[in-house]
């Protein structure tokens, strides 16, 4: 992303008086998901983990880690919930419809586990273990939201 060129996330007509840097890491994993539908982890040089989203250290080894590796897209649902409870979304300051389905999602080449929304339209197929992909938005702009959920494929 150029340097000029900032992501701007609004709390329906709440200002946010602040400004916050994804960094290296967040700004290519974010950069790939809006030019390239691609979702990129970053591996350990010494035990091999891929974490995703990336991040600069590996937790177990204190090691630096440079690599980026794509992952994905698809993957499967290590543990979720289903949200019935209406409240107040504070990315929009309006009510969230429910149900939802909201989830830790193990990627295909991946050893952590990735949080996103899980697509709802058939319950009975929401389970640990199910395989999903993800669903892209139309107009991608470089945020989490480029995916807009994942859905179960199997």
């Amino acid at each position: 992303m150029a340097e000029n060129e900032h992501i701007v996330i609004e709390s329906g007509e709440a200002a946010q008086p602040f400004n916050y840097a994804v960094g290296m890491y967040g700004s290519r994993f974010f950069k790939e998901l809006r030019e390239n539908k691609k979702i990129m982890g970053v591996k350990c040089p010494t035990c091999g983990k891929v974490y995703v989203p990336p991040r600069g250290v590996c937790g177990p080894c204190f090691q630096e880690m440079k690599e980026f590796v794509e992952v994905g897209p698809g993957g499967v649902i290590g543990t979720y919930t289903i949200l019935r409870f209406a409240f107040i979304d504070p990315e929009t300051g309006h009510q969230k419809p429910v149900p939802y389905g909201y989830g830790f999602i193990k990627l295909d080449g991946a050893d952590t586990l990735f949080q996103h929304y899980i697509d709802l339209v058939d319950e009975k197929k929401v389970r640990i273990g199910a395989r999903v992909e993800p669903v892209w938005a139309n107009e991608r702009k470089g945020t989490i939201k480029d995916i807009q959920y994942f859905r179960v494929v199997e």
